[in-house]
């Protein structure tokens, strides 16, 4: 349940990024209706005559009814529902724990749990504060949070079903090297945000049809956020060089540090693709989710590596913090 709630959680940053990327995060004015709708509008016609008075505040001046945006919107609210779901479910799941030595797994379900309707409310705040940069920074870190919480119940969770292989024994150094990785790569993350809330900016004042002029106008946190790029990719190098060494180069960890190092190729790919051919659409939605999906297995390196030691004793599995 941790794992499919995992995955349903990165289509719905897959679906987030896609409102942000085509400019439809107020395709939606008010919260948790659409247009006053439980079911969105599809044409003008289904809105009241002076819908352009009522809402035309909170849309910024775009007060052309927009079917595609209102769509995009809701159906990113629709996945967030369904997260909700899953994330419940995921909690269902873990109360058995509850009977067992390792309780603390039904606890953090809770904790997830919590947070995505904490994420919720953050998200009706990102509407009613019209796409406030640091409403929408917030949003995206706790999303991480919610990410490696669900993770680190899959992980636990095999650990106990014996499906995850113990790791080797605790290596400080590597562990250390990792903390850096994971801290660099939340920075960026965190960078690669504010580059877009400028970005946002950029956007209102030359219009989406001057895609090849939004990267000259995102100024210092753009550049800032290309060269730190350089310092990720060192780290994550050395990072899977002392993997591969520690735990050898057929063991999980490795084969997911090698899974890591590819995404973070195409990551750097698609930031290129962005800053030199125009901000293609696609691009956006994928740099995103591929930071996130890097971040998410780093965790679970970490942990399988360093993080957490799981050890067999006579009474069942024992957990340390190393």
């Amino acid at each position: 349940m941790a794992l499919n709630t995992v995955i349903t959680l990165y289509f719905l940053i897959v679906a987030g990024g896609v409102v942000r990327s085509t400019g439809a995060g107020m395709g939606c004015p008010d919260w948790p209706r659409c247009f006053g709708r439980w079911v969105p509008p599809t044409e003008v016609s289904q809105l009241p005559v002076n819908y352009k008075e009522i809402y035309g505040a909170k849309l910024k001046g775009e007060v052309i009814f927009n079917p595609t945006k209102t769509w995009i919107e809701y159906v990113n609210r629709l996945l967030g529902a369904f997260t909700g779901v899953m994330i419940f479910l995921t909690l269902l799941a873990a109360i058995p724990f509850l009977k067992s030595s390792h309780r603390h797994i039904f606890f953090l379900s809770v904790s997830a749990f919590v947070l995505v309707g904490v994420q919720g409310w953050l998200g009706a705040k990102v509407v009613s504060f019209e796409l406030l940069p640091v409403m929408v920074t917030l949003h995206m870190l706790l999303a991480i949070v919610i990410v490696f919480l669900l993770l680190y119940l899959f992980t636990w969770a095999g650990y106990t079903a014996n499906v995850v292989e113990k790791g080797r024994p605790h290596d400080a150094a590597l562990n250390k090297i990792g903390v850096v990785v994971l801290t660099l790569s939340v920075i960026q993350i965190l960078l690669g945000t504010q580059v877009r809330e400028v970005m946002d900016e950029v956007i209102a004042r030359l219009g989406y049809s001057e895609r090849a002029r939004w990267i000259d106008g995102l100024g210092a946190i753009f550049y800032f956020h290309r060269s730190f790029s350089i310092a990720v990719l060192a780290i994550n190098v050395l990072w899977i060089v002392r993997i591969r060494k520690s735990a050898g180069a057929g063991s999980p960890q490795s084969k997911i540090a090698s899974v890591c190092m590819l995404i973070l190729i195409i990551e750097l790919i698609s930031g290129l693709a962005m800053a030199y051919y125009g901000v293609p659409a696609f691009a956006q939605p994928l740099h995103l989710v591929l930071a996130i999906l890097m971040i998410g297995l780093q965790f679970v390196i970490w942990l399988l590596v360093n993080g957490e030691r799981f050890l067999r004793t006579e009474n069942g599995l024992k957990f340390e913090i190393s």
